[in-house]
């Protein structure tokens, strides 16, 4: 559960399941139980089991999420403006060059809205590929993935909060405050069960931020980052084998458990714009930007990495799975037609992403194993 190869194989397959069985003779009573409503509807909680999925379970994942961005603003690489610098550029360029590429492919028409969509990067399924492809890459190339990929997170989250946002509710959004606030208080006091007090908190603001229109998935993000910077690393140590193993494959398999429509030989702009933009605009932005932050970076902020490098991690940054499927439903719920063709580009860009990012990894990896052998052998 501690692998993050396994997590990557898992989310794999899981997603490749859900494809499978909602396309086979299953597929009717799958997508039937899939849409099935359960809940509490005197509190307002009658969600079908995919929102269940994407909106209480994911938020544990952005838990995750907003314990590490805690931990890096706090002590880590995203702590000093000169260390945050290569990863941070390089983020916006991997945020801004699939963006380009999609309103491109898209300008003029209705699905602007699932601009965000390729813009996203899969922590857990890339960190996965470059453990398992990435050996004898210098230990500077997973510390750089990890925190673009934290600061593509914080990107992700933004835009979820602000542009899929629809008839908030400040009520609830300050309700959510008063509850972080006394979580905040809460945890500087020791002799407390502070893991069940968590625990309620999340559920608190999680009932909240949903209550309030804003996705819920924020709820995890927001207790991550009140959660103290010294604590956050014991706790991702903790949570994260569970988000791996149970929360993302589970979503993987329902969010991409979609009947495919019959395609009469022509995709529409959504599809080619998505799967264009995912590897080649995270592959060109990332390195490019990367390259002139490492070139303008102080001596001591610069990454030991040379351009191969930096393309082969751009490769896997573009694996947007988790996060762009869940864009995907964000933007095109209501045109399932659309949201078939956004769910397959996401997994054919991935795919595409992750096949270029692990083949230049593994030779990557073996161009330094050869070059240390040399060097002992001297």
């Amino acid at each position: 559960m501690k692998s993050d190869r396994s997590a990557a194989l898992l989310l794999m397959g899981a997603a490749v399941l859900g494809l499978v069985l909602a396309n086979s003779p299953l597929g009717s009573a799958l997508l039937d139980f899939k849409h099935a409503y359960v809940g509490f509807e005197s509190l307002g909680l009658k969600l079908s089991v995919e929102h269940w999925v994407s909106d209480l379970l994911l938020a544990t994942f952005f838990l995750v999420a907003g314990l590490e961005l805690k931990y890096e603003i706090a002590s880590g690489v995203l702590s000093k403006p000169s260390t945050a610098l290569v990863p941070i550029l390089a983020g916006i360029g991997g945020v801004v060059f699939p963006a380009i590429i999609y309103v491109a492919f898209n300008w003029g028409t209705d699905y602007l809205v699932g601009w965000p969509i390729p813009t996203a990067t899969d922590i857990a399924f890339a960190l996965g590929v470059l453990a398992i492809f990435g050996r004898g890459l210098p230990k500077a190339a997973r510390v750089f993935l990890l925190a673009l990929a934290i600061f593509d997170d914080l990107v992700a989250i933004l835009i979820i909060a602000i542009f899929y946002t629809t008839d908030v509710r400040i009520e609830w959004l300050l309700a959510a405050a008063l509850v972080l606030a006394a979580h905040s208080v809460a945890e500087r006091f020791n002799k407390l069960p502070i893991n069940a007090v968590r625990v309620v908190t999340f559920l608190l603001v999680w009932y909240a931020v949903y209550q309030s229109g804003v996705h819920a998935t924020i709820a995890g993000v927001a207790l991550g980052l009140i959660i103290p910077a010294k604590r956050t690393h014991s706790l991702v140590l903790k949570i994260q084998p569970w988000t791996n193993t149970v929360s993302l494959p589970v979503f993987a398999f329902f969010a991409v458990a979609i009947a495919l429509p019959t395609f009469d030989g022509a995709f529409s702009s959504v599809f080619t714009g998505i799967a264009i933009a995912l590897p080649v605009g995270k592959i060109l932005g990332i390195t490019l930007l990367a390259l002139l932050a490492n070139k303008i970076a102080s001596k001591e902020a610069r990454l030991d990495l040379e351009p191969l490098d930096f393309a082969a991690i751009a490769g896997l940054a573009g694996v947007g799975f988790t996060v762009s499927l869940l864009m995907s439903n964000l933007a095109f719920s209501e045109l399932p037609h659309v949201l078939a063709e956004a769910t397959l580009a996401v997994i054919t860009g991935s795919l595409l992403a992750m096949a270029f990012g692990a083949w230049l990894a593994q030779a990557r990896g073996r161009y330094y194993m050869k070059k240390h052998r040399e060097e002992n052998a001297q």
